[in-house]
């Protein structure tokens, strides 16, 4: 692992509660910036650890949300590796139906990929459209007047957002603002989000994709009304490992050419995802150009922007590394 400069929020990682708060004032960032946690191992130990450090814990049923991949070649989340946080949050691992033709477009195929991929050996799996999906309103969206989610979202407590941070060859990037958005999007909600509003129907989503800056925009609306509707029952863990510069939907992605950056985690979906975007940036690795490029030829940061602008989260934030 080589070390990492993370940038002018967090250009220093305090450990104490004095040095962080010396750390805020220093920073003109108040007390009710949110904390980002940074650990630099990636372990399943650590990944428990983290999840604990953020003080909030996940009660009820319990959705984990994660991406279990386009093919086993992709760099989705091991189950091994997230096991123990399963276990930690008695969840079910939550996924929704593709707007893609491939291995999980369709509910019986995705269910097989996900058994193949020991997904069903390690907790409970819930295709969340396979019954229809549902909207939940947005407020202040300039393209989106609802998110179109899988039914059964609702019928969750609590919300674990597992993230594989990696490049993407739409978004620039995926976070924890893409798993809320067009994740926990039903299929016919990742055609609206793709489409900016233009099209509800999955099977006309790429004929009707929109504009490079209203798709991100419509990600950030979507992921307001995720953020809006869990309120206090949710947080955001981000594993920014194999990094490849194709997301995990993707299934013969390109390798990964910079280093591993550890495990970010937070209460807020901005934060988290502005202080991955900030840790591939300031790196110390040449291998990082590749990444950066793809974040910058999509636009990417702009996702993160509008979320800003809706009130979904903050970009600034203050950084805290565990040991």
């Amino acid at each position: 692992m080589k070390k990492l400069l993370f940038g002018a929020l967090a250009a220093t990682l305090c450990v104490s509660a004095s040095c962080r708060a010396e750390k805020s004032a220093a920073d003109g960032a108040g007390a009710d910036v949110p904390t980002v946690y940074h650990i630099s191992d990636i372990t399943p130990e650590n990944l428990v650890k983290i999840y604990k450090a953020l003080g909030r814990e996940a009660q009820g049923k319990v959705a984990v949300k994660i991406s279990t991949g386009e093919s086993s070649a992709t760099n989705y989340l091991r189950p091994d590796f997230i096991k123990p946080l399963m276990d930690e949050v008695h969840g079910t691992i939550v996924e929704c139906n593709t707007a893609y033709d491939g291995n999980r477009r369709y509910t019986a195929d995705h269910l097989k990929a996900i058994e193949e991929r020991g997904f069903t050996a390690i907790a409970p799996c819930d295709i969340m459209d396979a019954d229809g999906d549902v909207n939940l309103p947005i407020e202040g969206g300039k393209h989106l007047k609802y998110h179109i989610v899988g039914s059964h979202y609702p019928n969750y407590d609590f919300t674990v957002v597992l993230s594989h941070f990696k490049g993407h060859q739409m978004g620039g990037f995926g976070g924890a603002l893409k798993n809320i958005s067009i994740g926990i999007g039903s299929s016919n909600g990742k055609a609206y989000i793709h489409s900016a509003g233009a099209t509800e129907n999955a099977d006309s989503t790429w004929r009707r994709a929109a504009e490079q800056k209203d798709f991100l925009e419509s990600m950030a609306e979507a992921s307001k009304a995720i953020a809006d509707h869990a309120g206090e029952k949710i947080l955001y863990i981000n594993v920014a490992n194999n990094l490849s510069v194709d997301c995990d939907c993707n299934a013969h992605p390109a390798a990964p050419e910079m280093n591993d950056l550890g495990i970010f985690a937070s209460l807020d979906p901005v934060a988290v995802d502005q202080a991955c975007v900030e840790a591939v940036f300031n790196a110390h690795d040449e291998g990082k150009e590749a990444l950066i490029e793809r974040i910058n030829s999509r636009l990417g940061t702009h996702t993160i922007d509008h979320a800003a602008e809706l009130g979904v989260g903050s970009k600034k934030y203050q950084l805290v590394e565990l040991k």
